[in-house]
């Protein structure tokens, strides 16, 4: 079983900046695209950014566009998010999931459905 454990979470100031890792286990992490998507208290789940399996390409939702930023570390099966100019909109539980489509190089899912892994989930607290 493939798990995904989240940390980097914490209380930060609006202008400030945070990095989230995602730790995975198992020995397939390289094949599958990961995201991010967060969850604030009376909102849907929404999707935040995608990372192909490659590392290659990388895809974001408009909110976050150029403050955040997804990377991965293949050979560490670990995926970040690095949070700059954060904003107290960007207040939320903070989760990482692996994709269902393995080697999938084609359009970015933002559903959470099309995810089949996540993560506990981390705490993101911005204030004003």
């Amino acid at each position: 079983q493939v798990q995904l454990v989240e940390s980097g979470g914490g209380l930060v100031q609006a202008g400030g900046s945070l990095r989230l890792s995602c730790a995975a286990s198992g020995r397939t992490f390289s094949r599958y695209n990961m995201g991010w998507f967060r969850q604030a208290p009376g909102k849907e789940r929404e999707f935040v950014a995608a990372i192909r399996w490659s590392g290659d390409s990388t895809y974001y939702a408009d909110s976050v566009k150029g403050r955040f930023t997804i990377s991965r570390d293949n050979a560490k099966n670990t995926v970040y998010l690095q949070m700059n100019s954060l904003k107290p909109e960007d207040t939320a539980v903070y989760y990482c999931a692996r994709d269902r489509r393995a080697f999938y190089s084609g359009t970015y899912y933002t559903a959470d459905t099309l995810y089949d892994v996540w993560g506990q989930g981390t705490q993101v607290t911005v204030s004003s």
